[in-house]
């Protein structure tokens, strides 16, 4: 079967390369004039990572597997608030991957033949695209999502902004590695993950000011705002290179899709169902879009595209929707503040260390 995937991001280039193992003819179609990912770092969960086990694609990231440090929650001191039995639950439920997005886009898409995509190629009218299946892959902001479903209102930002940043591994921060650190007083959020041996990716979560600031005013803002955090906080922030460092309001899709699907056309990953990164879920719910999308076009013909595509919008939508809600209800749990903030840290602090790991599983477990 002709399939024509719209978008080369991570979600995309996993949906080409698994078809085109499968055996159709795929041609993976990029607006950009190269083929590239840029960004930092990118978290896969370990359903994520199981999903790309079925395509044949996890075997580059096992190396990049995250450390068993004691993680979860924490104070912006750094003091523990919910802590996850890391070790148990790798061995239980399987490990989580921290990878650079540039190395993980370049494994993805290793064993796709370069003949197989045109850049430089943007689709904005899907009249314009033969093919017998079309796969929408072009992001949060995709305009072939509002094309297809012009009654849906798009995306909305939260007010929050993302700010990443990759650097050197400076020596002393072993403490912090794998925690995220939630403050009762800003509602502001800072993560911090080994990104290989010798780099860090951190994050940051915090309410947007009125304009969207370049990376360096960024980056002194926030370091500003978390002056008074754990030490090793804002000395990361100011020791990030400016362009290391992108900046990022927070969006969501206003409300979750009705079908991803419409015909012989089927959207996936953010353009399905763009959602907050509180849960770390947005690569590794594109990842198993895609491995869905693959399973269910499996020996298709084009007469069989629609059908198969419902099967897929039937398999991935319930949970796909339910994860985007969920990562809106953890936004709004880790940005409170005031007495609301110091209820859920007593409740976090309570809560027993199987307990969390269970509660993380039920989001990792398709």
């Amino acid at each position: 079967m002709k399939i024509a995937i719209i978008g080369a991001g991570l979600g995309g280039v996993t949906a080409a390369t698994g078809l085109h193992l499968t055996g159709h003819d795929v041609t993976l179609h990029e607006r950009a004039p190269e083929l590239r990912e840029t960004g930092t770092g990118v978290v896969v969960m370990p359903n994520g990572l199981a999903a790309l086990d079925t395509l044949g694609l996890a075997g580059p990231l096992r190396e990049h597997v995250m450390p068993t440090a004691q993680g979860g929650l924490r104070d912006r001191k750094g003091r523990p608030l919910l802590v996850t039995d890391a070790v148990k639950a790798q061995e239980r439920y399987g490990p989580t991957v921290v990878v650079d997005r540039a190395v993980l886009h370049r494994a993805l898409r290793a064993r796709l033949p370069l003949d197989r995509v045109r850049t430089g190629t943007p689709v904005d009218d899907l009249a314009s695209v033969t093919a017998d299946a079309v796969v929408v892959a072009d992001g949060i902001n995709s305009r072939l999502r509002a094309r297809l479903f012009p009654g849906h209102p798009g995306t909305r930002r939260t007010g929050r902004l993302d700010l990443r940043g990759t650097l050197p591994r400076p020596p002393g921060v072993d403490d912090l590695l794998t925690a995220i650190l939630i403050d009762r007083h800003s509602g502001a959020m800072f993560g911090l993950f080994p990104l290989g041996a010798d780099r860090l990716y951190w994050f940051t979560d915090a309410a947007m000011p009125a304009t969207v600031p370049a990376a360096e005013e960024a980056r002194e803002g926030m370091a500003r705002l978390m002056a008074d955090w754990h030490p090793a906080v804002p000395a990361l922030l100011r020791a990030t290179a400016g362009p290391d460092i992108h900046v990022d309001p927070i969006s969501r899709l206003a409300r979750p899709l009705d079908s991803y699907t419409k015909g012989t056309v089927a959207l996936l990953g953010d353009a399905a169902h763009g959602m907050t990164p509180d849960l770390g879920q947005g690569a590794s719910q594109a990842f198993e879009d895609a491995a869905a999308l693959v399973r269910h076009l499996k020996g298709a013909g084009p007469e069989e595209a629609a059908e198969r595509l419902r099967r897929y919008d039937a398999e991935r939508r319930p949970r796909a929707n339910r994860i985007m809600l969920a990562s809106s209800r953890q936004s709004r749990l880790t940005t409170l503040t005031g007495p609301g903030a110091w209820l859920r840290d007593a409740m976090l602090r309570a809560t027993p260390p199987p307990l969390a790991a269970r509660r993380l599983a039920a989001i990792w477990l398709t």
